[in-house]
């Protein structure tokens, strides 16, 4: 009875095996043709999500399949990044484990893609400074109108246009200083601004966003994309 007990838990531990070297071969290919068919700068970190492995790949369908893009990797600024969900992959396993992935049908992607604060506060150069403000964002910044050099605090609104992120200030006020109304009616119009957002591989298109203590997190999504 003892010999039959390790005998089935070497053959579980050797199934566990199996499985971990199957999911990591098949992580490999399907980061390879993210990386191609998303013309990124490296192969991302791909997590196949489920246990075990080798039931979805016998049957040749994974339900979640978790990609994290770095900024490198997406040849963005540092501070960018993307979290990519692709949900109903067919991969089949002979595919798999002779290397030969050519495609992969997904029936939907799900991603975020964060933009940092300071990357939006380029926009309007200077010393512009941007935080949260609850569902948008607080504006620091110095600026010259009307023969004026006026630091300004404003808030705005964050919303989106197509690809771009607009940024439409509603208020302003001298920063800690009285100026005229007329002159911050001026200046308030200089803080609007949009970020065009940078082209989004596998079809996806953005779908909402929040903003963040860190920056705007844009949703996006995309369904019936084929990796080739």
């Amino acid at each position: 009875m003892k010999g039959l007990l390790i005998t089935v838990l070497v053959l579980l531990g050797l199934l566990v095996a199996a499985d971990r070297v199957a999911v990591v071969v098949a992580e490999d290919q399907v980061a390879a043709q993210v990386a191609q068919q998303g013309g990124l700068a490296g192969e991302p970190d791909v997590d196949i999500t489920g246990f075990p492995f080798l039931t979805q790949a016998v049957a040749g369908r994974y339900d979640d399949v978790r990609i994290s893009l770095t900024a490198d990797e997406l040849g963005q600024p540092a501070g960018t990044g993307a979290d990519v969900s692709l949900r109903g992959v067919q991969l089949p396993l002979s595919d798999v484990l002779g290397g030969r992935v050519q495609q992969l049908p997904v029936e939907r992607v799900d991603g975020q893609a964060s933009v940092p604060l300071d990357l939006l506060a380029a926009q309007l150069g200077g010393d512009t400074t941007l935080t949260r403000e609850g569902d948008g964002l607080r504006i620091t910044k110095t600026v010259e109108v009307l023969g004026q050099t006026v630091p300004l605090t404003a808030t705005g609104t964050v919303t989106l246009d197509g690809q771009d992120l607009v940024v439409d200030v509603s208020s302003a006020a001298g920063a800690g200083i009285d100026v005229p109304d007329v002159v911050v009616e001026q200046a308030q119009d200089l803080l609007d601004f949009r970020y065009a957002l940078p082209a989004l591989p596998f079809g996806l298109q953005v779908t909402g966003l929040q903003v963040t203590d860190g920056g705007v997190d844009v949703t996006v999504a995309a369904t019936d994309v084929v990796l080739q």
